[in-house]
């Protein structure tokens, strides 16, 4: 199972707080050491796989908020310290620094509530996890608005806020946060989808059969048995695609319906990075995703797919009349060009022919 983690890492008591250099040096410290881990040997020799990890330095220290593969919360929880305490003693630069707080924030079932939009986290969660010390809190909130300055395909107004009215529902600083999280949103999808074609490639089976997976699970599952390993890269470069057109200035809406629905996606893990850094219960979201919808679609066709999956009464047949919505149309181009040559209709219909064949 996946656990988010936070860990926080210290200086000796008596250490001034640290200057902008100096913060920026220990990001660079602590994000090199950890990622030239590979593994990590937990308890009784279990293995413990570090999946993603993000710094946030602050004066008096600095925020690890790490994603690892574990078969249980205390094994995460007493193998990342483990391993920080280790790591710590073994950096000269860091001498005398320890690690104070070691505790997972959120699980997969934590992560998985994100799909929803308002209500991305059911208030039973809330109550078990761990809260963030207001520390924390302010470090990750931090880096959500130093984030925000990578999304340049459109401005804030696509959160809702209105720079000329003073009664604007979403503030300035809100839809800040909330850009920032989506850019750190897109940073995460990315590994997890590299992660699903790996586990797919060694599995050599799909979704329906591979149940360790990140993002994959997060499409509409009806079609599950067609996720297999080269449906994953191919959603990888199409998430690529879009990551790309999400820095650079201008906005053409989704290319195509695969791009839909990695929005979809990323939606929904924008959700995760802001509930870690406690703002679900602070921001107006359905004002946000709805100014959003409005000012990055052309339409909501994509959902569709997903009704499939519900009780709607919706048939499939329903979707061949929507260009785009029939599974093997999904990485179609809605204009004229191909996307990328991976993505041509001749080499994905091939693969859906192969893989209806199974």
């Amino acid at each position: 199972m996946e656990y988010q983690l936070t860990a926080e890492v210290a200086p000796p008591a008596d250490t001034p707080e640290l200057d902008p250099l100096q913060r920026h040096g220990v990001a660079a410290l602590l994000d090199e050491q950890l990622d030239l881990l590979a593994g990590i040997e937990g308890p009784d020799g279990v293995e413990v796989e570090p999946l993603d990890h993000r710094i946030a330095v602050h004066p008096a220290g600095a925020i690890v908020t790490w994603l690892l593969d574990a078969p249980a919360l205390s094994y995460a929880e007493e193998s990342a310290r483990h391993v920080l305490t280790e790591l710590l003693a073994q950096t000269e630069l860091l001498e005398g620094w320890n690690v104070g707080r070691c505790e997972v924030i959120a699980s997969d079932d934590d992560l998985a509530a994100a799909l929803g939009e308002t209500d991305l986290l059911d208030d039973d969660d809330d109550e078990q996890d761990r809260e963030l010390t207001d520390e924390e809190i302010a470090a990750l909130r931090d880096e959500l608005r130093g984030s925000a300055d990578s999304l340049r395909a459109f401005g804030l107004e696509a959160f809702g806020h209105r720079a000329d009215d003073p009664d604007s529902p979403v503030s300035e600083d809100a839809a800040r946060l909330v850009a920032g999280a989506v850019v750190q949103a897109m940073e995460i999808l990315t590994d997890e989808l590299f992660a699903d074609v790996q586990e797919l490639e060694d599995a050599e089976g799909s979704a329906a059969e591979v149940e360790a997976l990140s993002v994959l699970n997060q499409l509409p599952m009806r079609y599950a048995e067609h996720y297999g390993a080269l449906f994953a890269k191919q959603f990888l470069v199409v998430t690529a695609i879009l990551g790309y057109r999400l820095s650079q200035p201008g906005w053409t809406p989704p290319l195509c319906t695969a791009e839909a629905l990695a929005l979809h996606v990323l939606k929904a893990e924008t959700g995760v990075q802001l509930d870690l850094a406690g703002l679900l219960d602070e921001l107006p979201l359905k004002e946000i995703w709805a100014a959003f919808d409005e000012h990055v679609l052309t339409d909501s066709d994509h959902e569709r797919i997903y009704d499939l999956d519900s009780e709607s009464g919706e048939d499939e047949i329903d979707l061949l009349g929507t260009p785009g919505l029939d599974f093997d149309e999904w990485f179609l181009p809605r204009g004229t060009d191909v996307l990328h040559p991976y993505l041509s209709s001749e080499h994905y219909i091939e693969t859906y022919l192969e893989n209806s064949a199974e």
